[in-house]
């Protein structure tokens, strides 16, 4: 593929689906850096407002070339290389259900971002989410492919969630969100090590995590820093399934409940990637509208606007999907 414009380069590096990497080459290696959030300029944030237009052209282009040739068309075709998804996450992702009523989104919510799943101290029952840059470092050492792909999960987050700005850093000091890969054996002696032996208890009792994910918030309820635990050789489906559910709980979606069965945080669920009911509640959350604080009737006061804005950003941000189908409404 032909050197590309730098700020063309740019939009289709932001907007790659996780599992796709760009050629390789000068101007690509240049806004893979950039994308990371190395040398970022008031270019870059202006290519990516710019390259929504053109993605929306190139995916049109896609399908339209998949019309005409009466066959799937990939994007290897624009030396674009997509390298094959587990298959039982291509299974769940072609079953997942993909229309929603408001009060089926409401619920979810409500008990996704307000509880805990494991909460220390008193319960606030408040929202909890990022308002600054989230910032992603990587302790990779001991797994290399696996930091690769996380890097894949984390473009993804960034492509489905509007108004969250999160990026890979190599910055350790200026993260506030740190992801220890770990070997399966040594992920209790991590947690261990990272909470204290009582803490470790409280969690192995409670939790008896596959993986792991914690916040730590202030006063106003705004989460300054997170950390994930990750084990990397439990196999791609539960490597992407942990992977996907700690990085959002990460963010804010704390809680697990085994009552909303569309949802990767229920216990009994498992997804391996981020399906549309979730990709709905996250864009609930960081909507402008919910602040870090806020209780359940301040939230149900906002609702109204912030819901049919969540569903606009979900159809948008699976173009080719069936969540372009009407929205469900609450007789459904």
């Amino acid at each position: 593929m032909a050197a590309p414009d730098l700020c063309c380069a740019y939009a289709i590096v932001d907007r790659l689906p996780s599992n796709s990497y760009p050629p390789l080459g000068d101007t690509w290696t240049k806004a893979r850096a950039v994308a990371r959030g190395h040398g970022r300029d008031d270019r870059y944030e202006s290519c990516l407002r710019n390259g929504r237009d053109f993605m929306r052209r190139l995916r049109t282009m896609i399908r339209l070339l998949a019309i005409g040739l009466g066959a799937a068309v990939s994007l290897t075709a624009f030396a674009i290389p997509v390298f094959a998804e587990n298959p039982d996450i291509s299974s769940r992702r072609t079953e997942q259900r993909r229309t929603f009523s408001d009060a089926e989104i409401r619920d979810g919510f409500f008990k996704i971002a307000l509880n805990a799943e494991l909460q220390i101290g008193v319960r606030a029952n408040r929202i909890r989410k990022f308002e600054e840059p989230v910032r992603i470092f990587i302790d990779g050492k001991v797994a290399p492919e696996r930091a690769a792909a996380l890097g894949g999960i984390v473009a993804d987050i960034r492509h489905r969630i509007d108004n969250l700005d999160i990026a890979v850093t190599g910055d350790r000091k200026g993260a506030n969100f740190v992801v220890t890969l770990v070997s399966a054996r040594d992920l209790l002696p991590t947690i261990r090590a990272r909470f204290g032996n009582e803490r470790a208890r409280q969690i192995e009792h409670s939790l008896n995590p596959q993986c792991l994910s914690g916040i730590a918030k202030d006063g106003t309820y705004r989460i300054r820093r997170a950390e994930v635990i990750l084990p990397v050789d439990a196999g791609d489906f539960a490597f992407y399934d942990c992977a996907y559910e700690e990085l959002l709980q990460g963010l804010g979606a704390i809680n697990d409940d085994a009552s909303v069965p569309w949802t990767m945080f229920n216990d009994d669920v498992q997804m391996g990637f981020f399906d549309i009911y979730d990709q709905l509640l996250l864009n609930v959350l960081y909507d402008p509208h919910i602040r870090p604080g806020m209780t359940r009737k301040e939230i149900e006061d906002l609702l109204p606007i912030v819901l049919p804005t969540a569903r606009d950003l979900v159809r948008r941000n699976n173009p080719l999907d069936q969540a372009n189908l009407p929205a469900r409404t609450h007789a459904d």
